[in-house]
């Protein structure tokens, strides 16, 4: 037991200290925010949103999440070990994790944070996390919207310079004096309703949508190649 709780709390420190250094590190980036005020309007008015955005960019984006923590958001974490230590982060940023992803308990946590929108205003979702495909919308993203009937709102966030790591999604981590666009994307509404044959349809629209928003930032940073 005292083996337990002194690795408890090496882990608490740890992730305390590696916050720290992030938010820290992100002081050092200069983050351009658009269109932010319809996504907080609806909140405020009472409104159901879903944050809908790529695995690998998130990054970029710690220290802005604190600004919504008002609003607790809930977020899908993964039952893995890292899910652990990530959920311990998003707690600290004023999140609220709710365990599971499409590989494991998947079904329960679609469940969870439904039921969760149902007394809540506010989740951010990586639609093609944990593990990829990279730039591949999951359907949870559309199940998710339909059954708590909230507002999805992509979320494009582009860099100007970045490291671009070796993982399945090439994770970015803007480099220091950069600067990284945030871009509110237009809401998308999910039908209550969806025909078999029309679910794929909305599923492609919303990720066509989230690539070429993206896209459209990326040039405009005169990336060469598609991040």
């Amino acid at each position: 037991m005292r083996k337990y709780r002194f690795g408890s709390f090496m882990s608490n420190v740890v992730i305390s200290a590696a916050h720290s250094m992030v938010r820290f590190y992100l002081r050092f980036v200069r983050l351009i925010i658009i269109n932010e005020d319809e996504p907080v309007n609806c909140v405020e008015n009472g409104g159901k949103i879903i944050v809908a955005l790529w695995h690998q960019r998130f990054f970029g984006v710690v220290r802005y999440a604190e600004r919504f923590s008002k609003y607790k958001p809930s977020a899908i974490v993964s039952r893995s070990r890292d899910g652990e230590i990530i959920s311990r982060v998003i707690i600290r940023l004023g999140y609220r994790p709710i365990r599971g992803s499409s590989s494991r308990g998947g079904k329960e946590a679609l469940a969870a944070i439904v039921e969760d929108l149902n007394q809540n205003l506010c989740a951010i979702h990586a639609v093609d996390g944990p593990q990829g495909p990279k730039g591949v919308v999951k359907p949870g993203l559309i199940r998710m919207a339909q059954l708590s009937r909230a507002t999805i709102f992509p979320l494009y966030i582009s860099v100007e310079r970045a490291w671009i790591l070796g993982s399945w999604d090439r994770f970015l981590i803007p480099k220091p004096l950069s600067r990284v666009l945030v871009r509110w994307g237009d809401p998308i509404v999910i039908p209550d309703t969806i025909e078999t044959e029309q679910f794929e349809i909305i599923r492609l629209h919303v990720e066509n949508t989230m690539i070429e928003g993206h896209a459209r930032d990326d040039l405009d940073w005169k990336w060469e190649k598609p991040l």
